[in-house]
């Protein structure tokens, strides 16, 4: 009998980490700073910004099944997962200097259809790659434990390149006279820097060769519709889309709460920096307490402190000292911190849930709803960001060019709509948790039943006889 713990080497989960540079780096980018760049660089109305987002949900709820279903029924000499990571490393690059590229053409219509294909681009390439990444994460082990661990280390990587996110795209910017040559000059760094590392991810990683035999018959209901019927699956898809349209609605704003309101515009990369410094320190430690009590009671304490300090918040104020604002953001992070690793380590049990009732390997689908969701999730946050501002009479910059070079001169904003935003931040985040939490303390996987659905799988695998605990782990995980 195969052993039911499996340890991976060093060089693997580093090599497989890597390639979360593009999954953490690039949404922290866009989240803290692309409203900001289509309001101020392209000169979008608010909402027609929001717009363009919506317009690329759209867009993926139409592809990102498909792609999911095409992953999965891939079969090549590298495998289901690795060729598409393999072709997408140039075009990670290429898309993401185009979501960035400061389009300055005279006509609004002109600016915003750019735009829309620029990220319909990038959501694209966002998709093959990341659904194929993830995947990959519940097949590297089978060990409950063993993908925390691994979780850690990609969260690890997807922070470290978070904060560089957060810290050097506007520090780029601001090293060129011209704020539309700065944002290019952004753009073909970070593509660089996002594309590079999946050339270590793909030599790494090694798939299962028990996940590669022939797919079953294609059928449409049972593909993408059969996921939520599996109550594990569907708890833990509203855990992330709740918590993640709170990331997503905190990280766009903070931009202008700083800036606006605390009036330490200039200090907005450091701010950042340092609740994802925060994050980082937080993940050994989750990890390990989430080897006593469980993946979700660890999202869950997480949860619990990051909800806490958004009502703080509320004590802040201009001309505070620099301490509380930085304590302020390093204690988000160490909340966030939770939620984000426990969710990176509870989505690769999923696919054993669901073998235990389709007897297929279907990662490339759940991953495909878990990415869908996760840009989902940002779009909304995006729009009702974008929404808000623009409701609450949001003033933007004021382009002015002497001598060929472009600057933006800030306007004053009024009061109205400094109270919004004070309000907004605050609260909207608590109440995106709290539908959250309602699940997260119904989420039916405990270690102790991930261990018993391992014995059972690995049994049915072998072509022994399973278990006789079948019906009741499909009652408690499934719901039939």
């Amino acid at each position: 009998m195969r052993p039911l713990t499996e340890k991976l080497t060093l060089w693997r989960k580093i090599g497989y980490g890597l390639g979360d540079i593009y999954g953490g780096g690039s949404g922290v980018v866009i989240s803290f700073y692309y409203l900001i760049f289509l309001t101020d660089v392209v000169r979008l109305p608010p909402a027609l910004a929001g717009t363009v987002i919506l317009i690329s949900k759209i867009y993926d709820a139409i592809t990102d099944p498909l792609e999911g279903v095409l992953a999965d029924r891939t079969r090549t000499r590298l495998g289901r997962r690795r060729p598409y990571l393999l072709a997408g490393i140039p075009l990670i690059f290429l898309s993401f200097f185009a979501l960035f590229y400061p389009y300055a053409m005279a006509s609004v219509t002109a600016r915003f259809a750019a735009v829309v294909l620029s990220y319909l681009f990038f959501s694209t390439v966002v998709s093959i790659v990341m659904l194929n990444y993830n995947a990959l994460h519940a097949e590297i082990t089978l060990d409950y434990h063993e993908r925390a661990t691994l979780s850690s280390v990609r969260i690890f990587f997807s922070t470290v390149a978070s904060i560089l996110s957060a810290l050097l795209p506007m520090e780029i910017v601001k090293a060129f006279p011209d704020v539309y040559q700065g944002y290019i000059a952004m753009g073909l760094a970070f593509g660089t820097l996002y594309a590079l590392p999946f050339i270590a991810t793909v030599a790494a990683v090694r798939e299962r060769p028990e996940f590669q035999r022939p797919p079953e018959p294609f059928q449409w209901r049972r593909t993408f519709l059969d996921p939520f019927r599996n109550r594990t699956f569907v708890y833990s898809l509203l855990m992330y889309l709740f918590a993640f349209v709170a990331i997503d609605t905190v990280s766009t704003l903070v931009a202008y709460v700083v800036k606006y309101y605390l009036q330490r515009g200039g200090e907005l990369s450091f701010i950042n920096g340092t609740l994802l410094v925060a994050q980082v320190i937080s993940l050994p430690f989750y990890v390990a307490i989430s080897r006593r009590i469980g993946k979700s009671r660890c999202y869950i304490i997480g949860l619990a402190i990051w909800a806490g300090m958004m009502l703080v918040s509320l004590l802040l104020a201009p001309g505070q000292a620099p301490f509380w604002v930085y304590l302020f953001a390093a204690i988000v992070g160490l909340g966030t911190g939770g939620i984000v690793v426990m969710m990176y380590a509870i989505f690769p049990d999923i696919p054993d849930v669901d073998e235990l009732v389709s007897g297929e390997r279907r990662e490339g689908i759940y991953s495909a709803l878990v990415t869908f969701i996760r840009k989902v999730s940002s779009a909304l946050g995006i729009f009702l960001v974008s929404n808000i501002i623009g409701w609450a009479g949001y003033v933007p910059p004021i382009h002015e060019t002497v001598g060929g070079v472009t600057r933006l001169i800030e306007q004053t904003q009024s009061a109205g709509f400094l109270l919004t935003l004070r309000l907004t931040f605050a609260f909207l985040p608590v109440i995106l948790l709290t539908g959250a939490a309602l699940f997260a303390f119904r989420f039916p996987l405990t270690p102790a039943l991930h261990w018993r659905l391992k014995e059972y799988l690995d049994a049915v695998r072998r072509g022994a006889p399973p278990p006789e605990d079948g019906a009741e782990l499909r009652r408690i995980l499934v719901g039939q």
